[in-house]
């Protein structure tokens, strides 16, 4: 199965450069563009991408009320940000608006392909490291993250190694369980905290003050 690519992003070059990357893979294509925000959801509507590369800082509209928009479709993309620097708090913030994960643009031709096969199958791209810097500014309490008080003891473990950037299968061996119920447990853990994704819960995690960033 292909899978179809829309790159947003304001400078040419990047988009050029990204798509060189990305259409040399027999799997993948890019089937539009767009140079600014607001021109991401039209491209959207009529290419019908999988995933879209998402740049956080462009005119007329940010990548992060792009992604807003673009998850409120009937079938919406996944959505991967691009950026420069990934202490900047608008990556978290797209996060927490749905995107499934960030890069750097200095990242490695092989790391981005990767990634985006990750995030089309539904996968979260998670860098927890990067994310407790970024929560650690934000300070958060549990009053502003409904849901956290209602895990178990069990989906609390499990969403505090999710935290650690643990897979299934890690997760699985550290709490000695099979991986069909880490995969229950993850499934209650998002469903609880209203999380599109493990990111996105993570990130709850952090804000609520679950998980300290410190």
């Amino acid at each position: 199965m292909t899978i179809r690519i829309v790159i947003a992003d304001d400078e040419d070059l990047i988009r050029t450069g990204l798509r060189v990357i990305l259409d040399s893979e027999p799997d993948l294509e890019v089937v539009g563009e767009a140079a600014d925000g607001a021109a991401v959801l039209p491209v959207v509507r009529a290419r019908r991408p999988d995933v879209v590369l998402m740049d956080v800082r462009m005119p007329a509209l940010d990548g992060i009320r792009a992604t807003e928009r673009l998850l409120c479709l009937d079938e919406p993309p996944k959505v991967l940000v691009v950026t420069t620097f990934e202490n900047d708090d608008h990556v978290y913030d797209a996060l927490r608006a749905g995107a499934s994960g960030f890069l750097l643009k200095r990242t490695r031709p092989d790391d981005l392909i990767r990634a985006v096969r990750l995030v089309a199958t539904g996968e979260s791209l998670l860098f927890p490291a990067a994310i407790r810097a970024l929560a650690g500014r934000r300070g958060g309490s549990a009053a502003r993250v409904p849901g956290i008080e209602r895990l178990t003891g069990r989906e609390g473990d499990v969403l505090r190694l999710m935290a650690q950037g643990l897979s299934n299968h890690e997760i699985a061996a550290e709490l000695v369980v099979s991986q069909e119920t880490v995969k229950t447990h993850v499934g209650n853990v998002l469903a609880k905290l209203g999380a599109r994704d493990r990111t996105q819960a993570v990130i709850a995690a952090y804000e609520s003050g679950f998980v300290s960033p410190r």
